[in-house]
């Protein structure tokens, strides 16, 4: 990484993010990257607390003669959505992340690369470590477990922050200024299994679908993706129609905030229809080449050899296929105020078979709560026909938008002056933490930028090289001009 370092600039920026690379924190398990922060911001002089949920608010005072200024705070999250590649031997546990340069973007191997939101974490570091820059009061916020549930923001005490302006950190558009987002439910929907002896002289086989591009569930769920569950659920009603099948296991996605790239189900059959379901599974593939194309050109389905001790009871296997096919999954409507965004949404995300029951995981996304609601209480619904009980969990709010904002006038006006073309403002389908924030700390205005990234949620994330430097740029500038 000293190598890789050696070419990028802004050089301060990138070696916290490359350093902070080297540390594991998956969501729920980012105590020492949050650790790393802390002994980063006390060795720069500035004052640090942690609360008892585990996020850092890290002060630095005014540069001479700006004392009354207002102050602002930067927030960003320390976690990151920990994705890998079927066959890359990565433990999110241990492993330092392995970054590649791949011209003007940077790339993981086989992994998710943690510039959401590792960039905003980095940027934040690298403000309070420039000598440079002339600023008011400055605060930095960083919140831990944003990408499976903020609980960070969710535990946040009113009255810890004291500044009336935040820059969210959390964007993934250079050139757009976010200023509100959707809110979002998860919703669990868990059946128990019986356990069914397999046919004798059956043969155990493994049907797998990959090659998905999968995306993030909010950002990407209108871009017409394929999602492996779904597609899964389709190539198992065929076959389970045309042969006797004794289905073990469903399993696939890996994170409820990642439309599913890969999934797979384990079932027993007659060995001597084993060419026949081939042949069945290859017309399907060739369907879904056709239908997906340059949407999702990678979509691929096989049928190879498995590994299984029970099968689930005929009704069990009618009903898991069931809930995977009747549930929704993507856009649910449009907004009808702002072209183009997707107002309300599903993602199908999860599925897991474990010792005696099913689990299908959803995260629906709006920014009508009654909307988010009503849909959460529709795939209730769908489970409880399928025979699941449903459970909803980890709601948060939308953050409604205020174009008329000082912080908006303010970063709109600074791009202006920098890059000579206005920022476009928009919301995004997408949960930020600025709704949660926003219950406790009503009177902050907010506003939410970053540098191009793409693919995040995904082992395909990548973030632009020349996007970080101009995204530096305008930060520094805004905090120069607030």
């Amino acid at each position: 990484m000293t190598d890789l370092l050696a070419n990028l600039e802004p050089k301060p920026l990138w070696r916290y993010f490359l350093e902070l690379s080297k540390i594991p924190r998956a969501s729920k398990q980012e105590a020492a990257a949050a650790a790393w922060v802390v002994a980063q911001a006390k060795a720069l002089g500035c004052q640090v607390e942690q609360d008892k949920v585990g996020n850092i608010l890290i002060r630095k005072a005014a540069s001479p003669g700006r004392e009354g200024r207002p102050a602002v705070v930067m927030q960003a999250h320390v976690d990151m959505v920990c994705e890998k590649n079927e066959g890359t031997s990565h433990d999110f546990a241990r492993d330092p992340i392995a970054i590649r340069r791949d011209g003007d973007v940077l790339r993981a191997t086989g992994t998710t690369l943690g510039a959401d939101n590792g960039i905003g974490v980095a940027s934040a570091l690298a403000v309070l470590a420039d000598p440079d820059l002339k600023h008011g009061p400055l605060e930095v916020l960083i919140t831990i477990d944003e990408e499976t549930g903020m609980t960070g923001a969710k535990g946040l005490a009113g009255g810890w922050f004291k500044a009336g302006m935040m820059l969210n950190l959390d964007s993934e558009e250079e050139g757009e200024l976010t200023i509100g987002c959707a809110g979002g439910i998860d919703t669990a929907c868990t059946r128990r299994l019986s356990p069914a002896a397999p046919r004798a002289g059956t043969s155990v086989f493994r049907l797998k679908v990959s090659g998905c591009k999968g995306g993030h569930s909010g950002i990407d769920i209108g871009a017409g993706r394929a999602n492996s569950l779904r597609l899964l659920a389709q190539a198992l009603d065929r076959l389970m129609a045309r042969y006797p099948l004794g289905l073990a296991s469903v399993t696939g996605g890996n994170k409820r905030n990642a439309i599913a790239r890969e999934a797979s189900a384990v079932f027993f059959a007659d060995p001597r229809d084993q060419a026949g379901i081939k042949a069945d599974v290859a017309r399907l593939d060739a369907d879904w080449k056709a239908a997906f194309g340059a949407l999702d050109p990678g979509v691929s389905i096989a049928v190879e050899a498995g590994s299984a001790e029970w099968a689930m009871s005929a009704a069990d296997a009618r009903a898991v296929v069931g809930l995977l096919l009747a549930g929704p999954h993507g856009v649910e409507a449009m907004s009808p105020d702002i072209k183009g965004l997707v107002q309300t949404s599903t993602n199908m995300g999860l599925v897991e078979t474990r010792a005696g029951e099913v689990e299908v995981n959803f995260l629906t996304r709006s920014s009508i709560d009654a909307s988010k609601y009503a849909l959460a209480a529709r795939i209730g619904a769908i489970a409880a026909l399928c025979g699941f009980e449903a459970k909803d969990s980890n709601g948060y709010p939308g953050w409604k938008p205020e174009p008329g904002s000082g912080v908006v006038k303010l970063v709109q006006q600074v791009h202006t002056d920098l890059f000579g073309k206005a920022m476009e403002v928009k919301a995004i389908h997408a949960g930020l933490e600025c709704g949660l924030i926003r219950e406790n700390y009503g009177t902050v205005e907010m506003a939410s930028i970053g540098p191009n990234m793409w693919d995040v949620h995904t082992p395909d994330e990548h973030v632009s090289i020349p996007s970080v430097a101009n995204y530096w740029k305008l930060l520094r500038a805004i905090l120069e001009k607030a």
